[in-house]
């Protein structure tokens, strides 16, 4: 159960990177790129800069719940499945449009 939450994390955190990075790095080739561009980011260096430096304060967080693990409980596949969708997937789509969106907010400070 551990490896699927974490699967299922890592998968919508990159969904949620790709709609950061990518239209905030075409948009100067091809405006039509811009109706993408739903986070509305400073700059395409500070898009990069940004999530990499997400992605290097989420990756030792992941460590302790590896680690730890996922609490069990016999219930139903279908509503364990249903839950950790929710907590993780939407979680792991959520946090990065957030954490992303805060630093690039804090970076556009320093980059003028």
């Amino acid at each position: 159960m551990t490896r699927g939450a974490i699967t299922t994390f890592s998968i919508a955190n990159d969904v949620a990177k790709y709609f950061a990075i990518l239209p905030a790095m075409f948009m100067k080739d091809n405006p039509k790129m811009e109706i993408l561009n739903i986070m509305q980011l400073h700059s395409p260096e500070s898009a990069v800069l940004s999530t990499l430096i997400f992605n290097a304060l989420v990756i030792p967080m992941l460590i302790p719940l590896s680690l730890k693990g996922v609490k069990y409980k016999p219930e139903l596949p279908e509503r364990t499945f249903i839950k950790n969708m929710m907590i993780y997937g939407l979680g792991g789509v959520v946090f990065p449009f957030a954490g992303i969106k805060a630093i690039d907010l804090l970076l556009s400070v320093f980059m003028r």
